[in-house]
């Protein structure tokens, strides 16, 4: 598979702050590679240094075969950056943004105008299009921002907290919107501290934490290697089931308990061995699935926070 972006030891401070600290990941042709951590972890400052809007202080990173420290202009034309804050023009019609960016980006007369009509119809927001920004929701407004990075049609695809404080239905659109991309055969890298957004869109994983890049791998992978093994169980009178084998730790959670061990399958038939020889009654025996908080967790040894 080929890869589409490689990051080598990336480093950035400012001042005595230190926002990365030799950041390394890769990007493969065709995939939803999700960035995950928390605020302040680093993700930002990663992506502004790949679209050139900093510059790293060391470490590398090609985008596309082009070197992102001295091709800036060449990687401009075959990238998207769609960033974290809004940057649309609040008094002008969400047409005329898109008629100002797509000649930012080079395309120009009846070419633009067809991209215009494609990306309002992504977007969903065909019937909006002579309306001034300032009347959009914030949802409405995060869409057009993603609609003026793809009227260029990039090759590469950057979205840094897309979802964030937006409306149920903009963040279906957009999902919608990342997966006919990803179909299309775009490459997308998703920034974002909420896990279940990588769970539901990303085939690769990297989780930086504080500047560093804990880890890196299919989702599958992550889950597998790191993520808690764990049974739901909700009964009567679970304290005669609580001497399970092996080594387990149990949690009360709603109206039952999670109890983590190394072997999900021996724990439930444990429980339905005791059940059915002391008529316990269960409302509730299930396996856990397995999710990115418990890896963040696992990794880091902390929760992912805000």
């Amino acid at each position: 598979m080929q890869t589409v972006l490689s990051v080598q030891n990336l480093q950035k401070s400012y001042g005595k702050k230190v926002a990365l600290r030799g950041v390394t990941f890769a990007v493969q042709k065709g995939t939803c590679f999700g960035l995950l951590g928390p605020n302040g972890a680093g993700k930002s400052t990663t992506m502004k240094i790949l679209t050139g809007i900093v510059g790293a202080d060391g470490g590398t990173a090609h985008i596309l075969g082009l070197n992102a420290n001295h091709e800036q202009n060449a990687i401009r034309r075959q990238v998207g950056y769609v960033p974290q804050n809004i940057t649309l023009y609040e008094k002008l019609s969400a047409r005329d943004n898109l008629v100002f960016f797509g000649e930012m980006y080079g395309v120009h007369g009846q070419v633009l105008e067809q991209r215009i009509r494609e990306v309002l119809d992504q977007t969903g927001l065909t019937s909006r299009a002579q309306d001034a920004i300032e009347s959009f929701s914030g949802g409405m407004k995060r869409r057009i921002n993603i609609a003026a990075a793809l009227l260029h049609r990039p090759k590469l695809l950057i979205l840094d907290e897309p979802t964030v404080g937006i409306d149920p239905q903009s963040r279906n659109h957009i999902f919608e919107m990342i997966r006919t991309l990803k179909a299309k055969g775009v490459t997308i890298i998703y920034s974002t501290h909420y896990m279940e957004e990588v769970e539901a869109l990303c085939d690769d994983v990297a989780i930086i934490d504080q500047g560093n890049v804990v880890v890196q791998g299919t989702l599958k992978s992550l889950l597998s290697r790191f993520a808690s093994k764990a049974v739901y169980v909700e009964a009567e009178a679970f304290e005669q089931l609580s001497l399970l084998p092996g080594d387990v730790q149990c949690e009360r959670r709603d109206s039952g308990w999670v109890i983590e061990t190394d072997d999900v399958m021996d724990t439930m038939k444990h429980i339905l061995q005791q059940a059915s020889k002391q008529r316990i009654e269960l409302q509730a025996l299930e396996m856990v699935r397995p999710s990115l908080e418990s890896v963040f967790l696992t990794l880091t040894g902390t929760s992912l926070r805000d």
